[in-house]
């Protein structure tokens, strides 16, 4: 490990300084992928043949194991653990989730009745809503934890939910029962290698008809992965193992059996100023983060994951704020099945 990273995660460089390598990094690595491109149509060939999803279980460890009183602590009151939306700039972080679950519905095309599958639904800020709002409505959301199943399903029985069903599954072993109206993936297709598999699949659970909704961030032009090849590559080996970073054009060009319908463009400042919310209330609940990280990390490492999270939080909210937000931007897509 680098000096530098070692000095950034014992607090002993200043978050100006933290900030300040990151987008050094992001220059790096915007020169590297413009050095030495590769196709969409490349990447997904060589995908093909990988499993759906890889490193699931590091993945789950780094996010989606932490308990939850620490998500309740920073994130906003519908536990929303991705990008928000501030269409006037001054909503409050609460807000910006239910602006962002609302614009989701809306280009979802999601209306009572309908049968809904949920892929990876986090902390059920999604799930929840569409079981609120949606109450005539079954849906099944599917998540890789154990804890957030048991978190959802608290939450749905203290709201009288009754149309909610959560399923724990590896994606790659997931087999649905029945076909569905609609599809949603909330930020899951970055955990995703073979996309064209994926969409395949989906086009099978969903009805003659029926339509898919991804929000996903991306970059504009290039897609990359997240490995851990060198001292670099900290998210990689911290955060995002497995991950990937799509370019706006790679799903619409890996969905065969499914068509694009429609597309959105959410410049990245929105989930900049989401991060910042989080990193604020992180740092204002320090001791509250700590005594969680305690029973998660142990007593010997809380100090040094909870500045990991401040770091990573950083980290994220420098890349989507680049280039005012026109670099790595967050994408809806909705796609149709044909009758």
């Amino acid at each position: 490990m680098s000096i530098g990273i070692k000095l950034a995660e014992r607090g002993f460089a200043s978050d100006r300084m933290i900030r300040a390598g990151i987008r050094r990094l992001l220059r790096e690595r915007l020169q590297s992928l413009v050095a030495d491109p590769k196709s969409d149509t490349d990447w997904i060939a060589e995908l093909e043949s990988t499993s759906l999803a890889v490193e699931t279980d590091a993945a789950n460890a780094q996010h989606y194991e932490i308990p939850a009183a620490y998500f309740r602590t920073v994130l906003g009151s519908h536990l929303k653990y991705s990008s928000g939306f501030w269409p006037k700039g001054d909503e409050s972080l609460d807000e910006s989730e239910a602006a962002m679950l609302e614009q989701s519905c809306e280009h979802a095309q999601l209306m009572d009745g309908q049968r809904i599958l949920e892929l990876g639904c986090g902390w059920g800020s999604l799930s929840l809503w569409m079981a609120a709002h949606y109450p005539a409505s079954s849906i099944v959301a599917v998540s890789n934890s154990h804890s957030q199943r048991a978190y959802i399903e608290s939450q749905a029985a203290e709201r009288g939910l009754v149309n909610l069903k959560v399923q724990t599954c590896d994606i790659n072993e997931l087999a649905p029962e029945g076909v569905f109206d609609r599809v949603v993936s909330v930020e899951m297709f970055e955990h995703v290698r073979n996309h064209r598999e994926l969409l395949q699949r989906i086009s099978d659970w969903l009805k003659p008809g029926g339509k898919l909704f991804v929000h996903i961030f991306s970059h504009r032009k290039h897609t990359y992965l997240f490995e851990a090849k060198s001292q670099k590559d900290w998210m990689s080996k911290y955060f995002f193992t497995g991950g990937i970073m799509p370019s706006a054009e790679l799903l619409p060009t890996a969905a065969e059996t499914l068509e694009e319908e429609a597309r959105w463009t959410i410049n990245g400042t929105h989930y900049s100023r989401m991060l910042e919310a989080w990193l604020l209330k992180h740092d204002q609940h320090s001791d509250q983060v700590l005594e969680t990280f305690r029973q998660c990390y142990g007593a010997k490492d809380a100090k040094l994951w909870a500045q990991r999270w401040r770091i990573f939080y950083m980290a994220c909210s420098e890349l989507f704020a680049y280039n005012h937000g026109e670099e790595w931007p967050v994408m809806h897509y909705r796609f149709a099945k044909s009758c």
